[in-house]
């Protein structure tokens, strides 16, 4: 089975942003997408083709287009998130980006139509019910499907520090998980999701796409729901590790640090270097630590076992990406990053919230939704 790859000849950024709909008056989820989006078509037609339903009915995905630079894609998504807003404040509804919302019921929400939709719950059934989870997933455009999985292997030893910065699923159904992305651990538990497999070469995937395919288990490429997964018909690598990501500083910020990661890659790769690459085993580990901690988690950073803290390799990390930054134009959002420690990630604010106002969920709600609007 051939795959084409269609291949971007630069390094260009598509960004889909999820957002969760809440109520004004009673901070729960609304399960109004469908309203919301047929009022955007209506009022505000030429902004529709931004926007997009999701699995259920209380979220709305921002897409940006295929835009050149940060900055670019940043305006993109301002510019949705104001048409958004502007038809949910008619309707009461408040929006926040993050991993979860601290104490919506599961089983009180509803699906959006379609049989692509039905058919995953049919086939996924209890887990797929509780996937009471938003994301944010980063584009970035590759030359060449021979860089795919290298890039992508090399990637993962970043893994971590993408997951620790956006982690802001600390609390589900009303309780504290332990976890930093509790919805990192949630989204795995579905059979195509999780981790990528390791393929030596563009010929693997294709093997691996023609089995699943013949027994089955997907239909199409976009079933194969990875954290990071090559988007062939974009000639892209597509980067989905982070959670909902509340506020447009930090978004900016992973975005860039993104599209450096990947650029850098690809510019080593071209000057002949071999990538560097974690044992399946480690780079597991390191997924669940980040999950785990967070900020404060110890990683694994080389196939030598060797650990650090992962804001002490995110401090070098941006380092050595500075020129990259200099040669794309985001210098400035990519020093954005180490601001993200510093504050405190969502999930460290979230909890601090929650502590200060005595456990009451309610006000953590009201901060993701005063975030979002900051």
């Amino acid at each position: 089975m051939s795959i084409a790859f269609a291949g971007s000849p630069r390094p260009t950024i598509g960004v889909e942003w999820e957002l969760a709909l809440v109520d004004s008056r009673t901070r729960d989820l609304r399960n109004d997408a469908e309203r919301l989006l047929d009022a955007v078509r209506r009022e505000q037609p030429s902004q529709a083709a931004r926007l997009h339903g999701e699995l259920l009915r209380n979220t709305v995905e921002l897409v940006t287009g295929v835009c050149v630079d940060v900055a670019e894609a940043m305006a993109d998504l301002r510019a949705g998130l104001a048409t958004v807003r502007a038809e949910a404040d008619r309707m009461g509804i408040d929006l926040i980006s993050a991993g979860t919302h601290p104490f919506a019921r599961w089983d009180v929400q509803q699906l959006t139509g379609g049989e692509r939709y039905r058919e995953l719950i049919e086939r996924t059934q209890w887990w797929g019910r509780q996937m009471l989870i938003w994301g944010v997933h980063v584009h970035v455009g590759v030359s060449s499907q021979h860089k795919v999985f290298p890039i992508l292997g090399a990637l993962l030893l970043r893994y971590p520090h993408l997951l620790a910065l956006s982690a802001s699923s600390p609390v589900w159904s009303g309780h504290d998980t332990g976890y930093a992305s509790n919805r990192a651990m949630m989204f795995q538990q579905l059979p195509t999701a999780g981790l990528p497999f390791h393929f030596d070469d563009w010929s693997g995937y294709e093997g691996f796409v023609r089995d699943q395919l013949a027994t089955g288990v997907i239909d199409d490429l976009t079933e194969v729901r990875w954290d990071i997964r090559p988007a062939p018909h974009l000639g892209t690598i597509e980067v989905r590790v982070c959670d909902g990501v509340p506020t447009f500083a930090e978004l900016r910020s992973i975005v860039a640090l993104i599209q450096c990661l990947v650029v850098d890659l690809d510019r080593r790769l071209e000057d002949g270097e071999t990538l560097p690459a974690l044992p399946p085993w480690h780079v597991q580990e390191n997924k669940w630590r980040a999950a785990r901690y967070g900020l404060d988690a110890e990683v694994i950073v080389d196939a030598d076992n060797t650990e650090r803290a992962v804001t002490d390799d995110l401090d070098d990390l941006l380092t050595r990406l500075q020129p990259v930054a200099w040669r794309l134009g985001c210098a400035a959002e990519l020093a954005g990053v180490a601001e993200i420690p510093r504050r405190g990630a969502s999930y460290q604010r979230q909890r601090r919230v929650r502590e200060e106002y005595g456990g009451d969920l309610w006000a953590v709600v009201d901060s993701l939704t005063g975030e979002l609007r900051g």
